[in-house]
């Protein structure tokens, strides 16, 4: 696992070209997780859009979550849609598959 600025644990596996997308500012969130949490059809959401896009990210809204649990909500949301953590920073995710 590789250890960038302020990110999560990254594998070495995915391309430097979906690395720049994913932290470039201009790519913008698709999805955000409001009040509601996270349900099964945010779940099937993110699915269908990694399944068009390849890339995907999210935005939790503040205070949704405590600090240490944002990190256990990008976890358990990229197993269940069975994609792999690209950058994870604060409140933002971005999934790739």
């Amino acid at each position: 696992m590789v250890k960038e600025k302020g990110l999560i644990d990254m594998p070495k596996k995915v391309p430097q070209s979906i690395r720049k997308i994913a932290t470039s500012r201009d790519f913008q969130p698709s999805v955000r997780i409001g009040k509601s949490g996270i349900t099964e059809n945010l779940i099937e959401e993110i699915d269908a859009q990694l399944a068009t896009k390849d890339i995907v990210k999210i935005k939790i809204n503040r205070g949704l979550f405590e600090r240490a649990q944002i990190d256990d909500v990008w976890k358990h949301l990229a197993d269940e849609t069975n994609s792999t953590i690209v950058s994870a920073r604060g409140n933002v995710c971005v999934l790739w598959r």
